[in-house]
């Protein structure tokens, strides 16, 4: 079982989804499932309605799973293992205060110390426990040695008891803290590999710590992915302040497959520079990833989004236009030489239908030019509209030039004009209007 964790306090970003989608290919590779955390324990955080969000964007990217669970839904196994630990003494109540618990840590930084808990709760005798009313946490006893495992992509890790520390498993509420509550929780779904950020390997220590005192004898391997660094420094998404998050992408018009295709790309060396997840399947090796940390390119991504779009099937993008049209498909693919994202090929169709009442300095040659074409009959062929319109009013090629594109695309440049009529003939009643 390999398992994606997603917090209720944050919206996918970028970084979250690569995490996910790496997770997916390496669960198709090793033939095991794939299941989905939404870690809700936080509940005065919770951002509405975004488990609903996070659960369409994994079908928007048909990364496939098993089943959905919730952190909240083991909070008794969570509480029992708590006891269990408390019963063999691996764990013990502290009343130490906020107030309390800063002196400590002051006091650490001052001495240049690793910030690590004093344990003098875990020295008080069961009756002094039993008759102290103060709320309290629970603590896990810090390991008597030193904690080691190995990353299948960075190597060797070791961390010192200090560095683990007897950290709170319990908070006052009773509710577990989320080393212990992942710790737990992959027990219980008896996961086999963790695929995660980089940023969580400390808390892997821990996670370990409270698996060793629970006498869990399983192997989990584990693998932590570099960074995506610069993504929230990028100009356009700081216009609106996004942080990276995938929505912005997909509402910009980047398509899934261009952002999934760009983000197994990162910090990694593949047979091709565009491919599909399914392609990736077949060739990738998560242990070839770069361990330095990946630095975003919206322009690349630009770039990536661009060769999908091309590659789409005609009416797909038609439909994705909002048409049902092979010819509307057509004709987005030929703005591709100017723009790379379907919103920018929408804004190019939205001009063509757009209203186009007149054109500075070319106001009766265009009012003259509506009025011809309303009338119009049907022309199969370019340059037979272009004598029909000759015949029927007098226009000087230049202005005939200028205003025919201006009525028929919205811009004065642009594609081939002949090639663009012949993708919206059927629409000239439309568009002239």
């Amino acid at each position: 079982m390999l398992r994606f964790s997603q917090s209720l306090t944050e919206v996918m970003n970028l970084g979250n989804l690569r995490v996910a989608l790496f997770n997916y290919i390496v669960a198709k590779q090793l033939n095991e499932e794939l299941l989905i955390r939404i870690e809700d324990l936080d509940k005065e955080k919770i951002i509405e309605g975004n488990d609903k969000a996070i659960l369409e964007l994994l079908t928007l990217f048909s990364i496939e799973h098993k089943a959905v669970v919730y952190q909240s839904e083991n909070l008794k196994y969570h509480q029992k293992l708590t006891m269990q630990l408390m019963g063999s003494k691996k764990a013990f109540s502290c009343f130490c205060s906020d107030e309390k618990l800063e002196e400590i840590s002051s006091n650490c930084k001052e001495e240049g110390k690793v910030i690590s808990y004093d344990g003098f709760c875990e020295t008080l005798s069961d009756e002094t426990v039993l008759n102290c009313n103060a709320p309290f946490t629970v603590r896990i006893k810090k390991p008597e040695s030193t904690i080691e495992f190995t990353d299948l992509l960075k190597g060797k890790f070791s961390f010192k008891p200090s560095n683990v520390d007897s950290f709170i498993i319990l908070k006052h509420d009773k509710t577990p803290t989320y080393n212990f509550a992942c710790s737990v929780d992959d027990m219980l779904y008896d996961v086999s590999t963790v695929i995660r950020d980089e940023k969580y390997i400390k808390n892997t220590a821990k996670q370990i710590h409270v698996r060793n005192q629970l006498n869990y004898i399983k192997n989990i391997e584990y693998i932590h992915l570099p960074s995506i660094l610069n993504v929230n420094t990028n100009k356009e998404i700081n216009k609106i302040n996004d942080r990276n998050s995938v929505i912005w992408f997909i509402e910009q018009g980047f398509l899934p497959s261009a952002i999934a295709n760009y983000l197994v790309l990162l910090g990694n060396k593949t047979l091709s520079e565009i491919f599909t997840i399914e392609e990736a399947i077949e060739w990738f090796d998560i242990k070839k990833v770069s361990n330095d940390a990946v630095e975003f390119d919206i322009e690349k991504l630009k770039l990536i989004n661009k060769k999908h779009i091309a590659d789409l099937d005609e009416m797909r993008l038609s439909k994705i236009l909002g048409f049902a049209d092979t010819d509307i498909g057509k004709l987005g693919k030929l703005y591709l030489e100017e723009v790379n994202t379907i919103n920018e090929i929408k804004a190019k169709i939205d001009l063509i239908f757009g209203s186009k009442d007149s054109l500075e300095g070319f106001e009766y040659e265009i009012f003259d030019l509506k009025k011809c074409l309303s009338s119009a009959p049907f022309m199969d062929d370019f340059n037979e509209l272009e004598k029909y319109i000759k015949k029927n009013i007098k226009l000087d090629d230049k202005s005939l030039s200028i205003t025919l594109r201006y009525l028929l695309t919205g811009t004065y440049s642009g594609p081939d004009l002949s090639t663009i009529y012949s993708l919206i003939k059927n629409y000239m009643g439309e568009i002239v209007k």
